[in-house]
Parts: structure tokens; C-alpha cells; sequence
């Protein structure tokens, strides 16, 4: 491959993720984050990635031992849930976490947000390099519309519990802050899992549901975006 072209499929993946985290960035109104920390965000997004894509091989085997058809719609959902889902929203937030939690500038409940965005289309951005390089340019325009959006909408349902499980530690809230925090997580592995079933068992039914799940999640997501950014407070 020429480097022409190699910068090309670069481009054509990170395209929408740059995009949607200036709008997210924008959206932060009271205090921007440094460049520093969003920068490292990114990178530990990207360090997720293969991270979890580690994890999702080691679950796999477990998965493969039990009992389930590997051919099942059960084992099908078994692995959207409980490997994929887990472990990447688990790798990503794991990362966010030990990075955001302590720092000074977590300082806005709106940051939980942008935090969790970062870090998750980060983590987005380099699956697509992996896609273009695998599979060619012709992956990415439903990847645009489908997979770089979805892993934001998974990141905003836990960047929304995350900012209000930091303004719950703020005031030594100790079981409001462990429920927001599980509640958020929960909820991305939940529509992670769901999003992920649909699209692999790929029947008309589970299209169709995927297609429903797609438009409600991007305009929730973005209604969450708005009314946050419009509604932040200090934690």
C-alpha cells in the first residue's frame, strides 16, 4: 500500500470521531479540559482497544467450553453481552477512571461526559484504522453512520453517571457514588450488548430492531449532550 493511500484510509477513519469530539468539546461551556488530559484520553482510548481485544480472545475460549451451539442465537447474545460488551466498555472506562477521577480538572459534571467520549472514540478511531487497513475504504461509510456514533452514545449513558457519581464523592456520598458510577456502566454494557446482538445475528427481525435502536440511541444521545451542557453545574 503507498503512503498515499495509507494516508487516505487514515483520514477516512479518524474522520468521525474528530467530528464528533468538537462537538462534544464545544458543548463543554464553563471550563474547557487542557489539551493535555483530552490528548491523553485519546491515547488511553487506543490502549483499551487492544486491551480489550485481548480480553475479548481470552472470553471467547472460556465461552467456546460451554455448553452453548456456537451457532445459537444464545451464543450469539452470550457473546455480544458478556465478552464484547464487558470488555470493551470495561477496558475503556477502567483506563478513563485511574486517569480522571483524582484530577483537578474533573471539576464540572458535564466533564464526566466529555471524559467518557475521549476516551471511548479514541478507542472507536482505532478500530477503524484496523478496519480500513483490513478491509479497504468501502467499511468505513457504515462505520461512520454506525459503529463511531454508537460507541458515543454508550459513552454518554456512562459519562452522565460518571459526572454525578463525582459530584455524589464530592459530598462523601459513598453508596451514591458506587450506584451512579455501576448504574452507568451497567447501562453501556446493556445497549453495547443489545446494539451488538442485533447487528450479528443479522436476521430481518434483529435489522430491524438494530435500525430502531440506532435512531432512538443518536437522538437520546444527543438530547443528553444538550440538556447536560445546558444544565452543568460544579461537582
Amino acid at each position: 500500500m503507498d503512503l498515499n493511500k495509507l494516508i487516505f484510509f487514515f483520514i477516512l477513519a479518524l474522520l468521525p470521531a474528530v467530528l464528533l469530539l468538537l462537538y462534544v468539546y464545544k458543548k463543554d461551556k464553563f471550563e474547557k479540559e487542557s489539551p493535555r488530559l483530552l490528548i491523553h484520553l485519546i491515547l488511553l482510548g487506543v490502549v483499551a482497544g487492544f486491551a480489550s481485544m485481548a480480553l475479548e480472545m481470552i472470553g471467547t475460549i472460556f465461552l467456546n467450553v460451554t455448553p452453548l451451539d456456537p451457532n445459537s442465537r444464545i451464543y450469539t447474545a452470550a457473546k455480544a453481552f458478556f465478552v464484547v460488551a464487558v470488555t470493551e466498555e470495561g477496558t475503556k472506562y477502567l483506563f478513563m477512571s485511574i486517569r480522571t477521577w483524582d484530577d483537578p480538572e474533573f471539576n464540572f459534571r458535564f466533564d464526566g461526559i466529555v471524559y467518557a467520549v475521549f476516551t471511548s472514540l479514541g478507542f472507536a478511531g482505532m478500530e477503524n484504522i484496523l478496519y480500513a487497513l483490513g478491509f479497504g475504504p468501502t467499511v468505513l461509510f457504515s462505520r461512520a453512520i454506525l459503529s463511531i456514533p454508537g460507541h458515543m452514545s454508550f459513552a454518554v449513558l456512562f459519562g452522565l453517571f460518571y459526572g454525578r457519581a463525582k459530584s455524589c464523592s464530592r459530598r462523601n456520598q459513598k453508596t451514591a457514588t458506587l450506584l451512579n458510577n455501576t448504574a452507568g456502566f451497567v447501562l453501556a454494557v446493556m445497549l453495547h450488548g443489545l446494539y451488538d446482538t442485533c447487528a450479528m445475528i443479522g436476521s430481518p427481525l434483529a435489522l430491524l430492531i438494530f435500525v430502531l435502536i440506532v435512531v432512538v440511541i443518536y437522538l437520546v444521545c444527543f438530547m443528553i449532550v444538550h440538556q447536560e451542557s445546558n444544565t452543568d453545574v460544579m461537582v
